[in-house]
């Protein structure tokens, strides 16, 4: 079975669409989708909408038919996901639980679009295809200032999948994020980053290379047949799927990989290390990629190291990290601004939905670990901190969520942030996983202020070059992604600029193409392009984990 995968991981390349935003919404039904903008269906075989087909003029038939647990795990005959115990009902029974949950639980309660639930399009031998399309039509319409879709972040997953992506740091594929640079020939899809140890590692892959074609099909390829046969290769729905790829590298070098995939496990914290700025200071360099439970030990030792050699700059690599748990994300931030500028004051507030108003709920500055084991935390010791009253962050349009918190919860107790690269994906809210017959539902239900009462960033952190405080525009350097060396190497563009600003306390100039590459970004705001890196949609999330 393929299951369906929106937005963050469309490539957006069907004929006439346009790229789509960083986070879920939009696209077609079936595997990753090559197509579909934010917030439309996507190419043929989509039988998906965005609350325009199969809705319905009346109201009767599209407000809840009574409490969602009423209709709890009461499961459609043909569900595959669910428990064989359970499958002894419907789909339309699981419809109405999920109407009676986005009426419980969706942040823009008052904004479902009315559709009809027995339209054929939320209907089929296919549950789970089915469900997700039902799914997507209750989604707000609603736009941000600069007319992107508001929620364009809501997804569904399978709940193994699920489990095993945010509590083991497990999904399937070859370890490759990949890099589109245009949404028309020539697209330039580059591989953005490598997982140490995973089938692209082991082929001798490396960020920078470009494909050129898959299983004999052109990166650049139109037509539908094409784009179905890139999806398949580019985001395996399983392991133990094998594609052929072609790829060139800067030097002229044609390089053919024949690639399995695989169920890799991530490294959330892959460099931690100490750099030197071209004037001698030493500051500490860490890329973090996802806000999975197992990143938070990484994180530990990372900052432990940089504690005990002494740091008093920090480069924190954010450029890839989609987010993840909130928890994760505000003990990190603890851990950079200490416990003395953070004591007694909110990490991120939650606000929910007036219905809901009573549970706004403040997240603390986390000062003690949690150490997370089958949802429960399991270890409770004071984090490390190295009490910083500024820090650099790389950012670009695949930073998302409670990445973006870490930037808005520093910047609420007054921690100078320097943002460097492009500007981010803008996703101020967040969700907890709802699971209903094997399906995990993230309808969003939270929008989160800093300390400051801040939170409107939904158009993307940008940096500015004075930056203005209780905006989003913060003060940095508008830098683009440099494939072309490696991360945490004091050469590549983002970082360099890190470094130089270190020394001078403005955006260095840069020597020969990363010169032109800052010029190109500062025109679109994008780090250097309309970059949208391409990733699972549950990575690409803030999640609210009680502690």
């Amino acid at each position: 079975m393929s299951y369906p995968i929106r937005g963050a991981l469309a490539l957006v390349v069907v004929l006439s669409s346009v790229l789509s935003g960083c986070g879920g919404g939009g696209g077609r039904t079936g595997t990753p989708v090559l197509g579909g903008s934010s917030g439309s269906s996507g190419s043929s075989g989509s039988s998906g909408s965005s609350g325009s087909s199969g809705s319905s003029g009346s109201s009767s038939s599209n407000g809840p038919a009574g409490p969602s647990a009423s209709f709890a795990q009461q499961c459609a005959a043909t569900n595959t996901l669910a428990a064989s115990n359970l499958r002894n009902s419907t789909l339309d029974t699981e419809k109405k639980w999920l109407r009676a949950y986005f009426d419980e639980a969706y942040l823009w309660r008052d904004q479902v679009p009315g559709v009809d639930p027995g339209w054929s399009g939320y209907s089929g031998s296919d549950a789970y295809v089915a469900m997700d399309n039902y799914f997507e039509a209750l989604k707000t319409t609603q736009l941000t200032d600069s007319g992107a879709r508001r929620d364009r972040f809501s997804f569904t997953y399978p709940t193994d999948k699920w489990k095993a992506l945010s509590e083991n740091a497990v999904e399937a594929g070859y370890g490759i994020e990949w890099k589109l640079t245009s949404a028309t020939p020539p697209r330039l899809i580059r591989i953005a980053y490598v997982e140490p140890g995973s089938p692209a590692d082991l082929a001798g892959l490396v960020r920078g290379d470009q494909l050129i074609s898959v299983d004999g099909t052109s990166a650049d390829a139109n037509d539908d047949a094409g784009v179905d046969t890139l999806n398949a290769a580019l985001f395996p729905a399983a392991a133990n799927a094998p594609h052929s790829f072609v790829f060139t590298r800067a030097n002229g070098t044609t390089v053919t990989k024949s690639l399995t995939s695989a169920s890799v496990t991530k490294t959330p914290v892959p460099i931690a290390r100490v750099v030197t700025t071209p004037l001698g200071t030493r500051a500490g360099y860490m890329l973090f990629n996802d806000h999975v439970a197992p990143a938070e030990g990484q994180l530990i030792t990372a900052m432990q190291g940089f504690q005990a050699q002494g740091v008093h700059e920090l480069v924190l690599d954010l450029r890839y990290n989609g987010g993840g748990y909130l928890y994760i994300a505000s003990e990190l931030a603890t851990m950079i601004a200490g416990t003395t500028r953070t004591a007694g004051q909110a990490f991120e507030t939650l606000q929910f939905s007036a219905k809901r108003s009573s549970e706004n709920e403040a997240t603390p500055f986390f000062d003690t670990s949690c150490i997370l084991v089958n949802g429960n935390c399991t270890q409770s010791q004071p984090l490390p901190a190295l009490n910083l009253t500024r820090v650099y962050v790389l950012a670009q349009s695949g930073t998302c969520s409670a990445s973006e918190a870490v930037i808005n919860g520093l910047r609420g107790v007054g921690v100078d942030v320097v943002l460097v690269g492009g500007k981010t994906c803008g996703k101020p809210y967040g969700f907890t996983a709802k699971d209903n017959c094997g399906i995990s539902y993230f309808p969003i239900e939270f929008a989160g202020v800093n300390a400051q009462g801040f939170g409107d960033y939904a158009d993307g952190f940008e940096p500015s070059l004075s930056g203005t405080a209780g905006t989003r525009f913060v003060k940095g350097c508008s830098v683009a992604d440099d494939t072309g060396h490696a991360l945490g190497d004091p050469a590549e563009a983002m970082l360099a600029s890190a470094l130089g600003h270190v020394d001078s306390g403005s955006c260095p100039v840069l020597p020969g193409a990363a010169a032109a590459m800052r010029a190109k970004s500062a025109a679109t705001g994008e780090g250097g392009v309309a970059l949208v890196l391409k990733r699972n949609p549950a990575r690409n999330n803030r999640i609210w984990l009680p502690r």
